[in-house]
């Protein structure tokens, strides 16, 4: 079972006791105490590990390899002795693969406080040879790997490395696969975080994780809480199904929370990963091809989100699966759907989240929206999907942008489009409007298409309160959910309107993901909770 193990820069005896204290509490396996600057106190050190409440390992790393320590290796020893001297032993000591090698006197040191065949004394202690790249994957990797194979004294290999993108934590996995010794592989940075996460799935010795934010050992390293409560460490286990996020930056999305919180209450055998995939179309393809050729991840879909939706479209296509039609009309698609059999599918939750969201807020159906006159603007990808939402259920749409021409062209695209698979209203109307006209509008629903409003610009309003000519009833929609009430709502609930925010949208496009990966109903209130939580905590 893969030890979830809190990594702690030691300071004093009481500062590193208590935080152990809470790495139990908090549920870790493990504690990492890192001496690299508390070397000098042996006393303190031997009675660290006599009092630790959990299992630990001991590292003083080296200035060279990304830690602290700067001291000589002979004090460097007298330490791990110290940690070693006590009646009760560290699980583990750790120390750089680079440095065992290069000094007789430390690995003869080393040696003699570790178990191994050749050991002379009772000891449970074992050896963990680390390597740690701070730049990107070693060229030399499966060498370093080959030499912790080959040393006796070697109980556990350690690999971290700086991930160059996220196929690097296949690499990871397909090490702790080998499983020629005890593994931990991990992958540092924001690309790396599936390496660790997952590191449950592939059955690593270890994981690292922090106490907090600010005491992170490595770049990348999550709390124990966010492994614990956000990604359903304790749920992990070989079968379970991956999907997440794709888009660029994706580090602060909130759908990670969103999704994982479905998984835990539907009991679903899932976790929900952020995916930073950069933009160009040959990382995504890269990306999502080399994830669903690796079947022992069991990568089963994903959200996709700016700027990789049309990626999403094309992707799909050129695989030879199948394409939601709307979908295919608006030009981008949200939402990956792996089946078992590895066949692809590409949707779009959007519009139908806005149809339904708008549609609640009017107490009508979708047929209903035939005849309506929606104001939409902005003329991005928000928009498309939204205006084609709606022009195939028969309303006639105004597009307002600040480029007119953009504008015009989206509504050309539209004008005149089939009706959607399950609709039959009426045929839809789209034209353009230059911004400025606007205030004349006599549309009985508004929809905001455009960041405008969106955190931290919160007083920012695509359409000033003087310049709105708005009914009572008149529905307000704001594409934008953070934060939760914008200025543009605000103003639009005190002249009477109703008024719906983005946050419905997010909630009602997220939880259609959720009924096609699970195929149950998604739990609506809790789901709703998350998002409220997440954009007012």
């Amino acid at each position: 079972m893969t030890k979830l193990t809190v990594a702690i820069f030691v300071h004093s005896l009481e500062q590193a006791l208590a935080a152990a204290a809470q790495a139990a509490e908090r549920g870790a396996d493990l504690v990492e105490y890192r001496i690299d600057d508390f070397t000098s106190d042996h006393a303190a050190l031997t009675q660290i590990i006599e009092q630790s409440p959990l299992p630990s390992i001991v590292t003083c790393r080296v200035s060279w390899e990304g830690g602290n320590y700067r001291g000589t290796d002979a004090e460097r020893l007298a330490a791990y002795q110290a940690a070693c001297a006590g009646a009760r032993k560290p699980a583990y000591l750790d120390v750089e693969l680079v440095a065992y090698q290069k000094s007789h006197e430390l690995r003869a040191g080393i040696d003699a406080l570790v178990d191994h065949p050749a050991q002379l004394t009772t000891t449970d202690t074992g050896l963990i040879l680390s390597n740690h790249d701070f730049d990107g994957r070693p060229l030399d990797l499966f060498q370093r790997i080959e030499v912790m194979l080959a040393s006796n004294a070697c109980r556990v290999m350690k690999i971290a490395w700086r991930a160059r993108s996220l196929r690097d934590n296949l690499e990871a996995f397909a090490l702790i696969n080998q499983r020629h010794k005890p593994t931990i592989a991990l992958c540092m940075g924001d690309e790396g975080l599936a390496s660790r996460v997952l590191s449950k799935k592939f059955n690593a010795l270890l994981t690292f994780v922090a106490l907090n934010p600010q005491s992170a050992t490595a770049p990348g390293q999550p709390t124990v809480e966010a492994m614990k409560m956000l990604y359903r460490w304790d749920a992990i286990n070989p079968e379970t199904r991956v999907y997440g996020v794709i888009g660029w930056p994706v580090a602060h999305s909130m759908s990670p929370a969103f999704h994982n919180a479905g998984f835990d209450a539907a009991d679903y055998n899932g976790v929900y990963l952020p995916m930073p995939v950069p933009p160009e179309y040959e990382h995504f393809k890269a990306t999502v091809l080399s994830w669903l050729d690796f079947e022992d991840l069991h990568f089963r879909g994903a959200s996709v989100t700016i700027p990789h939706k049309q990626n999403l479209l094309r992707f799909v296509k050129e695989r030879g699966g199948s394409v939601e039609p709307l979908a295919e009309k608006i030009g981008a698609a949200n939402t990956l759907t792996v089946s078992d059999d590895g066949s692809l599918h590409a949707s779009n939750t959007d519009y139908a989240a806005a149809l339904d969201s708008v549609c609640d807020a009017m107490g009508i159906t979708r047929e209903e929206l035939a005849g309506k006159r929606v104001a939409v603007l902005g003329a991005g990808g928000a928009a498309r999907a939204i205006v084609a939402g709606f022009a195939h259920c028969g309303a006639t749409i105004v597009i307002y942008n600040r480029t007119f021409e953009k504008a015009e062209a989206l509504a050309k695209e539209f004008n005149d489009s089939p009706t959607a698979q399950g609709i039959s209203p009426g045929k839809a109307k789209v034209v353009a409007a230059r911004v400025e006209k606007l205030c004349d509008s006599c549309c009985e629903i508004y929809i905001n298409c455009t960041s405008v409003g969106m955190h931290p610009n919160v007083d920012a309003s695509p359409l000033p309160a003087e310049s709105a000519n708005w009914q009572p009833g008149t529905v307000v929609f704001d594409t934008v959910y953070n934060p939760l009430e914008t200025k543009l709502l605000r103003e639009a609930k005190a002249a009477g309107c109703l008024i719906v925010s983005g946050s419905e949208m997010f909630i009602r496009q997220g939880a259609a993901q959720f009924k096609m990966w699970t195929g149950q109903e998604p739990p609506m209130d809790l789901l709703s909770q998350v998002v409220v939580e997440w954009l007012t905590g």
